[in-house]
């Protein structure tokens, strides 16, 4: 007898592909818009050349002599830099943190938290510098003005960050305190705090660490601080002065963030049990 032949399996129909013309015309759009604006530009493709020797030298003006003799005030002003980022922060927290809980799904209006979030969107979208701008003509040129921007800053951060933390908890000891009979304020209190508290205070070290760095950004408007030197003495080419300021300034903010991030690191683990 001849042994059968096996089967071929049935040929496996593939379905057609869709075509997606709105996507494809949508990336066309976007691709002649990059390529538009890129060629546009103002620069001059010449000098290009010119860069990296341009880089080294103004690294060696600044770097190789830095003028230590202002490092006094160097400091000083970095220490307003960061008073300046810890009153931001501090005022921050206190606008932003029951904003944030009535911003959150099942403890505020639906009405009133599209509001909230519509303002925390609107506030993130506009930089610290331009509200300093605008509160300075109240203010004037003080660190006060530069601490009620990064106030305002925090709040679109914060008050976001915040209010997903509460949507995120366990629901097990919300709706057990609910059941318990508990207001609106209680079941914040015992059900949603206790489990989202480390995550608030993460967010706050990690707003401070940004405050700290856009603090020196603001001194770039004459609010004071370590950014009004650098402003200052980079108009007058002090190139040592300016070498020297920005030493400054990375080796305090990789400080601030080192001990911030492993702050927030015990806070986000727990302390560790000894065995």
């Amino acid at each position: 007898m001849t042994a059968l032949a096996p089967a071929r399996p049935a040929a496996l129909d593939l379905p057609p592909r869709r075509r997606r013309p709105l996507r494809t015309l949508s990336w066309l759009v976007v691709g002649v818009i990059v390529v538009a604006a890129f060629w546009s530009a103002d620069i001059t493709w010449s000098r290009l050349g010119e860069l990296p020797a341009e880089i080294a030298r103004y690294l060696g003006l600044m770097f190789v002599s830095p003028n230590w003799a202002k490092l006094p005030e160097a400091l000083w002003q970095t220490w307003r830099s960061v008073e300046m980022a810890w009153i931001g922060t501090v005022l921050g927290i206190l606008i932003a943190t029951p904003l944030s809980l009535i911003s959150a799904r099942g403890f505020g209006p639906a009405p009133v938290r599209a509001v909230l979030r519509f303002v925390f969107s609107l506030v993130r979208a506009v930089p610290e510098l331009v509200f300093a701008i605008i509160i300075l003509s109240v203010t004037g040129l003080t660190p006060l003005t530069g601490a009620l921007a990064l106030a305002i800053g925090g709040v679109g951060t914060l008050g976001k960050w915040g209010y997903e933390a509460v949507e995120n908890v366990t629901p097990g000891p919300i709706e057990a305190a609910r059941a318990a009979g508990g207001s609106t304020a209680q079941v914040l209190r015992w059900g949603v705090w206790p489990q989202a508290a480390p995550t608030f205070l993460s967010f706050w070290l990690y707003r401070f660490e940004i405050n700290v760095r856009a603090s020196a950004v603001l001194g770039l408007i004459g609010v004071g601080g370590i950014g009004d030197m650098l402003t200052s003495y980079t108009q007058y080419r002090e190139w040592s002065t300016v070498g020297m300021l920005l030493i400054v300034v990375v080796i305090v903010t990789v400080a601030i963030d080192a001990v911030s991030a492993r702050i927030r690191r015990r806070i986000m683990e727990g302390p560790r049990v000894r065995s």
